[in-house]
């Protein structure tokens, strides 16, 4: 059974086997939809159904029950039982496409005891525009990629990642400590839909762990001395005092941006730590009786993702308005390397 499939907003149909997925069956037709780790996990892929009918061999873990009700599924899971008509989410207006670039290291040097800078420059030629937020992929040269956050924003000569060491990591171990400034990197870029939605005129709550920091650090920077910038509160999650690796720079963004509100929460702190301590979803709950009102952007381990999802839909986050990036499991750099907890 063969079955026809609209994207809402853009027109653009493709059709879709009962026996494929909908990201297998869009991406056959060149019809794009944003994914990553095409294991149900990420969430990357998430599309809501404005009609038709679906089903999964087994419901994905990167979808939340309350997600579902509200009409969304994983498109990397889900096949079509119907003609149906769904939306992806969009990189935004005025992105690059994907393109593959050899890049050339700039640095590589500390930012914390496991997590390292990574800077990269483009060719002169290349004019690349993306959204705070987006990813890259590092190209290893086998057919094998690892995913990193971009943390400075478009329109810089040189693109920062922060990079958590992974003991035996192929490239968060091995590669990375091989590079050397000048060296050359394959990398593919931008990819991703996690980004800022100005559209949504809120205030904005940031919650990461980990170097899902170097995202959200990404669009936080991009609204600095930006006069329309909304109230924003970062959380960030981390393990100990030294996981904290922008801990003093943090501190200083409030300076440049219109409120800002800095709640650093350590799940295993030193005798000596004085601020938050737990989960950094769980001080979020403790901090906010109503979350109704406000953007929310998630970026980080899945563990955290997943709990804060069901936590803060139940102190009434809107799912339209909640913006995940999960670090998954497929890759170590967005997974292994960005977990915290």
């Amino acid at each position: 059974m063969v079955y026809q499939i609209e994207m809402a907003g853009t027109g653009e149909r493709f059709e879709a086997r009962a026996d494929e997925s909908l990201l297998k069956a869009a991406t056959t037709a060149g019809v794009a939809i944003p994914h990553d780790c095409q294991l149900g996990g990420c969430g990357t892929c998430r599309v809501k159904v404005v009609s038709g009918a679906h089903e999964y061999d087994e419901f994905p873990f990167g979808l939340s029950q309350e997600e579902a009700d509200a009409g969304f599924v994983l498109a990397c899971q889900a096949r079509a039982r119907s003609n149906m008509v769904i939306a992806a989410a969009q990189a935004g207006a005025d992105v690059s496409a994907p393109m593959r670039i050899e890049s050339r290291v700039v640095d590589i040097s500390p930012l914390g005891p496991d997590v390292r800078r990574l800077a990269i420059a483009l060719p002169e030629q290349v004019d690349l525009k993306f959204n705070p937020g987006q990813y890259m992929n590092v190209l290893l040269g086998d057919g094998e990629r690892r995913s990193f956050s971009m943390a400075s924003f478009a329109g810089l000569p040189v693109l920062d990642f922060h990079i958590k060491r992974v003991p035996g990591g192929r490239f968060t171990d091995d590669g990375l400590s091989s590079l050397k400034p000048g060296d050359r990197l394959a990398v593919e870029l931008p990819l991703g839909s996690f980004r800022f939605h100005a559209e949504d005129y809120r205030p904005l709550l940031m919650v990461v762990t980990g170097t899902g920091l170097a995202p959200v650090k990404a669009i936080l920077e991009s609204l600095m001395d930006d006069p329309d910038c909304p109230p924003v509160w970062l959380y960030w999650g981390a393990r100990s005092e030294a996981d904290l690796y922008l801990h003093d720079e943090i501190q200083q963004w409030g300076e440049r941006l219109y409120e800002f509100a800095y709640v650093p929460v350590l799940s295993r702190p030193g005798a000596g730590w004085t601020r938050r301590r737990g989960y950094v979803q769980h001080a979020v709950c403790e901090d906010f009786a109503d979350l109704s009102e406000y953007s929310i952007y998630l970026c980080g381990s899945p563990a955290m993702i997943d709990d804060a999802r069901r936590h803060f839909l139940e102190k009434g986050a809107s799912i339209d308005h909640l913006y995940a990036d999960s670090f998954t499991f497929q890759h170590d750099a967005k997974a292994l390397a960005n977990s915290s907890l």
